[in-house]
């Protein structure tokens, strides 16, 4: 009876024995998940740099963007590497890129315009909106109308602007295409090409900061043959850069393939540009100007008003005029 009592001992350590074992266990799958999240995370940041993820990384939160092929050890030695980019204390180093800086705009944040102009005023010199498009960063058309202008049509340009006198029978009023358009522009990267020409049909100024303009495509690009004249026209940089034709035909120009051509441009050096422009605000922030759009006294000037408004000094007093 005493020796088949004795393995009773043995059995009471049994769960002694094996309770360590559980928490081992334990500790590697939460080691092998951490992992796992930490893998995520860097492929996430990744995916948000290249801009195929909305969401815009939160600051201090995601940690280095990694290749998603790159082996465990070189991946963990890249973020190792990037450690000296943070301070001791887990405040960022003023060296440490923002994250639009790094990976520029994200696609919902990046549109491109071209605007067809008409003739207007003393032999049709004065050039007026009558046609504008704008697209998303992937071609998609987000606005294309015909604008009635101002002042009475001198030019109708057809040769060069498509504009034909048959598409001013749907055409929309001026300040009402403006307000529509400037709302699709507001806070986001515009791309053009020769955009001083669009913004000045538009009667509208854009942030420097914001303003990508595909005339100087050449000059990221190093292309010596490109450099022979200042401004290089949208139909030739497609031909050379994107072997692309385009603005052909006696039709005139399309407002929607332009502006889907320069948005193509800009992809094709998009990431020298957005490196130089941070570069740039890193070394003057000055120039980092808020979006004209957005600044409501501009409207308060007297070209924005009604004559009666604009000079009898108050809406009261105008009221008054009136009754």
């Amino acid at each position: 009876m005493v020796t088949r009592q004795a393995p009773e001992p043995a059995q009471c350590l049994c769960p002694s024995l094996a309770s360590p074992t559980v928490k081992d266990v334990l500790r590697r799958k939460h080691k092998r998940k951490s992992r796992q999240h930490q893998r995520f995370m860097a492929r996430k940041a990744l995916l948000q740099e290249q801009g195929l993820l909305s969401t815009p990384p939160e600051p201090g939160s995601s940690p280095t963007p990694v290749p998603a092929d790159t082996p465990l050890g070189t991946e963990a030695a890249s973020r190792e590497n990037q450690r000296p980019r943070t301070e001791s204390g887990g405040v960022p180093c003023s060296r440490k890129p923002a994250p639009w800086e790094s990976a520029g705009p994200l696609p919902s944040k990046c549109v491109a315009i071209d605007c067809e102009m008409v003739g207007t005023g003393p032999h049709g010199r004065v050039s007026e909106l009558a046609r504008c498009s704008v697209v998303s960063y992937h071609g998609d058309v987000l606005y294309d109308k015909y604008v009635r202008p101002e002042m009475p049509i001198v030019d109708y340009r057809t040769r060069w602007s498509g504009i034909t006198r048959q598409h001013m029978r749907k055409a929309i009023p001026f300040q009402v295409a403006q307000k529509e358009i400037l709302k699709l522009l507001k806070g986001k990267v515009v791309v053009g090409h020769a955009l001083h020409n669009d913004f000045q049909a538009l009667k509208y100024v854009h942030p420097r900061s914001q303003t990508r303009d595909t005339t100087y495509v050449p000059n990221l690009l190093n292309q010596p043959g490109l450099h022979t004249r200042t401004r290089v026209s949208l139909k030739d940089l497609a031909l050379q850069l994107l072997h692309k034709k385009i603005q052909v035909g006696q039709h005139g120009h399309s407002s929607v393939e332009d502006a889907v051509t320069a948005m193509e441009l800009y992809q094709l050096v998009q990431v020298q540009w957005e490196q130089q422009e941070a570069s740039r605000l890193r070394t003057h922030p000055e120039d980092r100007e808020p979006d004209s759009s957005t600044d409501t006294e501009q409207y308060m000037e007297d070209q924005y008003w009604p004559e009666d408004l604009a000079t009898s000094g108050g809406s009261g007093e105008a009221q008054d005029r009136r009754e």
